[in-house]
């Protein structure tokens, strides 16, 4: 490769891993505290509509978009959304104690029809005749690079020529790593993960945390979906079209062993082997397996940690299984 080919293969790495960054980073927050949150995609789907619709109703209303206005209503309808979505999740595992498994996969599925509902509805107000809504002025403002990264060759492009949102990605990683490991609030939520009757018997409000963890981690995963519509497809929304990186952000939770601060490394990590097959002069025959490559990595990576058996390497022992007090 070329040093310019390297620089665009690395922008484009970044701009497929910042999703999976944020979507995990959710998840193994939620996965501390013992929920295992298969609608993770949905939440996603669901942040990235909000958004949209946030951003479609302020793009109508004005005929001069304000940038700080332009990012912060989406912002604010994106994680709305995932909130109420986590909320209802949460409501249905930790009040109710109604299966995970079920209620995740559940999620996933209302996640996406509900973003393709109303991401069709928007297509039929504005009268496209593509199935598409685009919001470019929107856009406009989330992918707005640091001012000074043209001036730097190619560090400013490697490193600083992305909107806001990929750094944001990184800052929260970093700040979750930090808070499940040095706070007390992350002490609480690990022992609720590892064993919720002991965390009860100590005085720790094991509902509470449940549902602090869920919440917040899934406002994060909503942000992967805003990023995607408004960063990485420039403001344009098409049912169906966020593909399966929901499942990727759940499958770099395994790869990242629970520690968001690796999961910043794994995710540019797979956004990388996501897209490697455009780079390569392959037979088309072998597409398929490349375009596997994070799956059979992460199933690597879990037969290794499994044949370690190192316990901060394995998840937590309550993951996935409700918490009923009265058998403490």
């Amino acid at each position: 490769m070329t040093g310019t080919v390297i620089i665009q293969f690395i922008q484009s790495s970044i701009a497929q891993g910042t999703p999976l960054l944020f979507g995990s980073t959710g998840e193994i927050l939620t996965e501390k505290s013992g929920n295992l949150n298969l609608g993770i995609p949905g939440v996603m789907y669901i942040g990235g509509i909000c958004g949209v619709i946030g951003g479609f109703l302020y793009q109508q209303s004005t005929t001069k978009v304000v940038p700080v206005l332009a990012v912060l209503i989406p912002l604010i309808f994106s994680l709305a959304g995932s909130l109420l979505a986590s909320l209802l999740y949460c409501f249905l595992t930790v009040t109710l104690r109604a299966n995970q498994n079920v209620t995740g996969l559940a999620l996933t599925t209302f996640g996406v029809g509900f973003g393709n509902f109303f991401g069709g509805s928007l297509i039929k107000l504005v009268n496209s005749d593509v199935p598409s809504i685009a919001l470019t002025k929107i856009a406009k403002a989330y992918k707005q690079p640091l001012p000074f990264a043209d001036k730097l060759g190619w560090f400013g492009e490697v490193f600083l020529s992305y909107g806001f949102m990929v750094y944001l990605a990184i800052i929260l990683a970093v700040v979750a790593a930090s808070l499940k490991k040095k706070t007390r609030r992350g002490l609480h939520l690990r022992a609720v993960g590892e064993n919720p009757a002991t965390a009860d018997a100590a005085g720790i409000n094991v509902a509470k945390n449940k549902y602090y963890a869920t919440c917040i981690g899934g406002m994060i995963a909503g942000l992967g979906g805003l990023y995607y519509v408004m960063d990485y497809t420039n403001g344009v929304w098409s049912n169906n079209g966020f593909g399966d990186r929901g499942w990727l952000a759940i499958a770099l939770v395994i790869f990242s062993m629970w520690k968001p601060n690796l999961g910043i490394i794994g995710s540019y990590l797979f956004g990388a082997l996501y897209i490697l097959f455009n780079y390569l002069s392959v037979n088309i025959a072998m597409m398929p397996i490349i375009q596997m490559l994070p799956y059979l990595v992460t199933i690597i990576v879990l037969i290794i940690t499994s044949m370690r058996n190192k316990k901060e390497n394995q998840p937590p022992a309550s993951l996935g299984l409700s918490y009923f007090r009265e058998d403490r």
